[in-house]
């Protein structure tokens, strides 16, 4: 039964501030107001603050300051209500290899107190629903590393949450397995009318499921916005280029150009937001040959999520 806050928000937090020892600020001042039967894709470097965040508004931990709710319920004084409203799953596998698919969920079902009749109702429909209805009943030993994670996904909805946490629900998988987890997770919506947070390492995902997406960097949220508006803020082209030599010389160069809409210096990539990417790569050059700075490597491309994640945070996903 879902508990609606006066804001009718389905995941709220405001001001969130998560300190370990004097040194390491792992948040930085989140907030966040996602309405119900919404997927939001929380995006950012490793260390980001992404897990600390997810492990707050999940009762893992406690907030150094800050506030956070779920339903309206608060997660610190609160937690337990919390617990009975939402689903989760880490970037881990943690299933029991010698049970079968079916015994997993009739276990996880028994630790909220279900009945035997519901257990069997719930565990039947969750197979069905994450495809795995011919193996309910083989060892987990035996699946493929999609078919334990569609467990896991469905293990997390035995308890009929209402907000569903999903931690690198798709890290490891070959495209095909991301392929199907991305169906199953857009009918958890559809079918139940779930509200998902979700963090994600593959900018392609996030931006084909999230209505949603928060990029997340140094502990604070960098921007915020629909995929659609955070592309469209980068510009109908982007010109890609790394080279060596006079970089700020031709950066500033670049800016005075009356067609260049944005420019961009990460670490190693330049990008550029320009009207017609083909119509002006060759002005492009043509500045660097000028200003001495060595094109090394050049690209045209539609902009995509990845390029206003590298746009934020200046830099690769995956870099540390």
């Amino acid at each position: 039964m879902k508990t609606h806050s006066d804001t009718g928000l389905a995941i709220e937090a405001s001001g969130l501030v998560k300190r370990y020892g004097e040194d390491i600020l792992a948040v930085d001042g989140v907030n966040l107001a996602i309405p119900p039967n919404t997927i939001y894709a929380l995006l950012g470097p490793n260390g980001a603050g992404k897990t600390t965040t997810i492990s707050i508004l999940t009762t893992l931990i406690q907030p150094t300051k800050g506030a956070a709710k779920i339903l309206g319920l608060d997660v610190v004084s609160q937690a337990a209500e919390v617990r009975r409203r939402i689903g989760v799953t880490f970037q881990e596998t943690v299933l029991d290899e010698e049970l079968t698919g079916r015994q997993v969920l009739d276990y996880h079902g028994r630790l909220y107190g279900q009945k035997k009749s519901i257990r069997q109702a719930k565990s039947a429909e969750l197979l069905a629903l994450a495809e795995l209805e011919d193996a309910a009943d083989r060892p987990v030993n035996t699946y493929s590393g999609g078919m334990k994670r569609r467990l896991e996904l469905a293990r997390g909805l035995m308890s009929t949450p209402d907000v569903l946490f999903l931690d690198e629900p798709t890290l490891g998988l070959d495209p095909q397995n991301r392929t199907s987890i991305w169906d199953y997770i857009r009918n958890l919506k559809e079918q139940h009318g779930l509200t998902l947070l979700l963090t994600t390492h593959y900018m392609d995902e996030a931006e084909q499921i999230a209505d949603c997406v928060g990029i997340i960097d140094r502990g604070h949220i960098v921007v915020e916005g629909t995929p659609r508006e955070l592309i469209h803020q980068m510009g109908a082209d982007t010109i890609r280029i790394a080279g060596r030599g006079s970089r700020e010389t031709f950066l500033q160069a670049v800016r005075a150009l009356p067609f260049v809409q944005s420019v961009n210096a990460g670490d190693e990539i330049i990008q550029i937001g320009v009207d017609s990417g083909n119509r002006r790569l060759v002005d492009i050059v043509t500045v660097a040959t000028g200003n001495r700075f060595h094109v090394e490597d050049i690209s045209v491309t539609k902009p995509s999520l990845g390029d206003v994640f590298l746009k934020y945070t200046g830099r690769q996903l995956r870099d540390k």
